[in-house]
Order: structure tokens, then sequence, then C-alpha cells
């Protein structure tokens, strides 16, 4: 579908993009000619999955440790990316999520995904943002969110609700910032499969039918499906295209089944609540 060179020329900051999706999508941007950069909390893994990707493309992909939480940690790591020539484009992909009683969350615990998905999207886009406005230069920020940032998800307020704040930031300065031509824009991913991801998400008996039965689709996303998208979002192809969310999910959030595989969970007393967070923390 797509020509090898799509991405040719472009200069690519995956935050996240050490594993699941965020691995995926760098490999594809690099795969299409793109110069991938991947950044995340652990520097083996990044590693690693650069190894993978440089195999796979034949290209180099670099690699920045940061915890996007840190807002002096992004200046600094944009400083020294910068140092090397400025970006083509930014992907917010880091998050963190887990299902909890809202009723029952601390403030810390509300703080551990909003300072990662909202708040870490805020700085690294600021940071991009500022250093292209400075220099006349053009850019591309695209944010990954979810269709609970329109519709709610319960058991999940903390990430819902940091989604949402990231899609208005996305709205807000496609128009603020679109006449000094840079573009933002965002896609709402439904269902994908990653290693690891169902069992630190849904504990044992949250789930009470496949999740897959919630999708019109009747099938999870793959990967590549993904990928594509977001490589398409990355070219000059897309350049017309801004402020706008892009939905990839099979249909589910069209169908209005929004976590009924997951009714369970609406049953569950503070018991086995406290059970299912024992239970995540060891998967994690």
């Amino acid at each position: 579908m797509f020509k090898d060179d799509l991405l040719a020329g472009k200069r690519i900051l995956i935050t996240g993009g050490g594993t699941g999706l965020g691995k995926s999508m760098a490999s594809r941007f690099s795969e299409l000619g793109a110069d991938v950069i991947i950044c995340g909390r652990r520097e083996a893994v990044l590693k690693d999955a650069a190894k993978e990707m440089s195999a796979r493309s034949g290209r180099k992909v670099g690699t920045k440790v940061l915890d996007v939480r840190d807002p002096d940690a992004v200046e600094r790591v944009f400083d020294e990316i910068w140092a090397d020539g400025p970006l083509s484009a930014l992907l917010n992909n880091a998050a963190g999520n887990f299902i909890a009683q809202t009723e029952r969350l601390s403030a810390r615990a509300f703080d551990a995904v909003a300072s990662i998905v909202l708040h870490g999207t805020a700085y690294c886009t600021l940071a991009a943002g500022r250093r292209w406005i400075e220099a006349g230069d053009p850019g591309n920020i695209l944010s990954i969110v979810t269709t609970a940032a329109w519709t709610g998800q319960p058991f999940t307020a903390p990430s819902a609700a940091a989604k949402a704040g990231v899609l208005a930031l996305m709205r807000t300065l496609a128009v603020e910032w679109g006449p000094k031509g840079i573009r933002t824009a965002a896609i709402a991913p439904g269902y994908f499969h990653t290693d690891g991801a169902w069992d630190r998400m849904y504990p044992q008996g949250a789930i009470a039918e496949p999740l897959h039965n919630e999708i019109p689709a009747r099938r999870m996303g793959d990967h590549s499906e993904l990928a594509d998208l977001a490589s398409y979002m990355m070219s000059d192809r897309s350049s017309y295209i801004t402020g706008e969310c892009i939905v990839i999910d099979g249909g589910r959030w069209l169908s209005g089944t929004n976590g009924f595989a997951t009714r369970p969970l609406f049953t569950w007393d503070n018991e086995r609540w406290d059970h299912a967070r024992a239970e995540m923390r060891e998967a994690r």
C-alpha cells in the first residue's frame, strides 16, 4: 500500500516506543524510511527494541531514556535531540492505565495515570512546538487517545479524563498552531492485543466473555493496521488533516457496547477489588 520511502527524510520521536503499539508504529516508520528515535523509562527495553527494528528495516534507530512525567528531563532530552537536527514529527504514545473503583482512588493513584497521559503528552508537545515555532519550522504531532475520551469508561476514570484532555489539547493547538505550520491530530485505537497488557489490566474474573464480542467486526485489531494508519498520518499525504481524531476500533464505540464484557466489575465488593489489585500488582 505504501512506498518504501513514504517517510524518507522524516525524523520522528515516539514516546513509549520500546514496547506494544508504540514499538509496532515506530518499527513501521523505520521500514518506510524515517529516522526514528524511541524513548521510554527502561534503557534495556529500548536497546532491545531498537536492535530488532534496525534488523528489520536496515536503518539505525535511536534511543533516549526519558520519563515524560518529568518536565526538566523532557527539556533536556529534546535539547539533545535538536542538537543533531530538528524533529519532523512527534508521536505521543506513552500511557498508563489500570482498573479501579473511582471512589477509592487516592490522589497518588489518579496522578500515576494523569501525569503520564496528560502531563507527559503536554510536556513533549510543548517542547517540540516551542522549538519549531522559534525556528520557523513546520511540525507534526500525533497523539494516541481512546474513545473513552468522549464516551467515558467505567473503572478507568483517570485514563478517560486524561485522554479527553489530550484530545482537547490536539484540537486546540490545531487552530492555534496551524498558521505556524504545525498540525496536530489524534488516533483512538480500540482493542489491540499486547503481551501482558490484559493480565495487568483485567485480573481473573473481570471479563465475562471474550472482549472481541463487544466489537461489530468480531475481532481484535492487528498492529499492522494501526501502524499503517499512523504512518499515513506522519506522511505528507495527510497534510490537510489537522485537529481530527481518527478511530480504529472495528466499530466498537458506535455500537454502544462500552464495557459490557467487563460487567462483573459492577458486582465486586471491596474485598474482591482488593484481591484484584494484588493480582494486577503481581502481573506488573
